[in-house]
């Protein structure tokens, strides 16, 4: 992945709430350059859910019917602040 695909990446992981852009972010710095092709693909994925339809799963309120998606969440999820 080049530079310029992380700068299109970064772009879309700033949301309308602050927690979500930290945990997206996170996930992009500290996973995206040894993601393989499916994380990177779902990642993407992700990123085009809706603010607050993500936020319900980031709360636990709801949980993506993907199975990958739910997956990719709980490991993002699971990373040090």
């Amino acid at each position: 992945m080049d530079e310029s695909e992380i700068r299109r990446l970064r772009w879309h992981c700033r949301r309308g709430m602050l927690e979500l852009d930290e945990l997206l972010l996170r996930w992009l710095d500290r996973e995206a350059l040894s993601a393989n092709e499916t994380d990177m693909a779902n990642f993407q994925r992700l990123l085009a859910v809706e603010d607050d339809q993500l936020w319900r799963w980031v709360m636990g309120l709801q949980h993506p019917d993907d199975k990958e998606l739910s997956e990719l969440l709980q490991r993002i999820l699971a990373l040090p602040a």
